[in-house]
């Protein structure tokens, strides 16, 4: 009898493992291991999407990037509505996009399933009936919105279970009422950080909030950021949260490219971590357990299609990763391997 030794078996098409039919029968001198654990979690995660913005056309397209490698944004589908200024919360396999603004102010909520390629759909509202420049995070079970113009600006904390449909729930109340805050989260918390400020006196905050997710009540203070920000970015690893760029001072819209870091487990105000490739404001991020990735933004007069990461782990600047085709201003950002998901 021939030996044949063979390293990897897939289907016809070589996109996927065979699929066994009836019985049969495995000898190996070498043994067969079966993979375990959640079929979501065995490879082929590190997703990111890119949803809607745009200033002034509003859009609806959703990008997506595979967050280990380089490159520029490929078509994904389009949400059902056009805006900007929208919270993005995922799981490992959806994600959701909620309320915005544009050529009306909304509370919707859409989803998409991460892995595969389509248009959003409908999910549920937010709490209250208009909701733009909110932001959201989340872990594998609830997403969560804070903040927002509604259309004065609020404290409102909602959440939603992910792997169902239905409309928003009352969670809690930020420390203050704010908009266009950096948000992101390990599996226990949440972090909500800046604040656009009142229009007519743009008076910034650098205040941090946290929230356990599994619980509900209002937030508590967990630290300052380096300086009163607003319309930046935040994203994370299960251990450490990133914030970067956005327009600081009070009540200057001077724009910044500083990259800076807390550790969630803990409490305290945030320390530098390096420099964005440019400064700017209005981006937004997404990230795995080893990347954070920001894209996006605004340098007037025009809108920024960067794509740029970090290395969660370590200190330094941002690199280069490619480019949006389409999005730029205040798009919503979310991953299937991001830091509230854990490893």
């Amino acid at each position: 009898m021939s030996e044949y030794r063979i390293n990897q078996i897939t289907n016809q098409a070589g996109t996927a493992g065979p699929q066994v039919a009836g019985i049969t029968t495995f000898s190996s001198s070498s043994g067969l291991v079966m993979p375990s654990g959640a079929t979501e979690y065995r490879g082929g995660r590190g997703r990111g999407l890119f949803a809607g913005g745009g200033f002034p056309s509003v859009i609806n397209t959703i990008e997506y990037i595979t967050i280990s490698t380089t490159s520029n944004a490929f078509d994904f589908g389009d949400l059902i509505t056009t805006g900007y200024g929208r919270g993005s919360a995922s799981s490992s396999t959806r994600g959701l996009f909620g309320g915005g603004a544009g050529a009306t102010a909304t509370n919707a909520i859409e989803y998409v399933t991460i892995s595969s390629t389509g248009n959003g759909f409908d999910f549920g509202d937010l709490t209250s009936s208009i909701r733009r420049f909110t932001s959201a995070a989340s872990n594998s079970i609830r997403g969560v919105w804070a903040g927002g113009f509604t259309p004065g600006s609020t404290n409102r904390i909602d959440y939603v279970n992910i792997a169902t449909l239905g409309d928003a729930i009352v969670f809690g109340d930020l420390t203050v009422n704010s908009s266009s805050k950096a948000s992101l989260s390990s599996p226990i918390r949440m972090l909500f950080a800046g604040d656009q400020g009142v229009p007519g006196t743009f008076l910034k905050i650098n205040v941090i909030d946290y929230i356990t997710i599994a619980t509900t009540g209002n937030a508590q203070d967990f630290g300052d950021l380096l300086n009163p920000t607003q319309s930046f970015a935040g994203c994370s690893s299960s251990v450490r949260g990133i914030f970067g760029g956005g327009g600081i001072g009070n009540p200057s819209t001077t724009l910044t490219n500083v990259i800076q870091y807390v550790t969630i487990a803990s409490l305290g105000d945030a320390i530098d971590f390096g420099d964005l490739t440019s400064a700017r404001g209005s981006l937004k991020a997404t990230s795995s357990q080893t990347r954070g990735l920001f894209g996006g933004g605004y340098i007037a007069p025009a809108e920024v299609k960067t794509l740029e990461f970090i290395t969660i782990a370590s200190l330094g600047n941002a690199t280069t990763f490619g480019n949006l085709a389409s999005n730029g201003f205040l798009p919503a950002a979310c991953s299937d391997a991001h830091g509230g998901l854990g490893d």
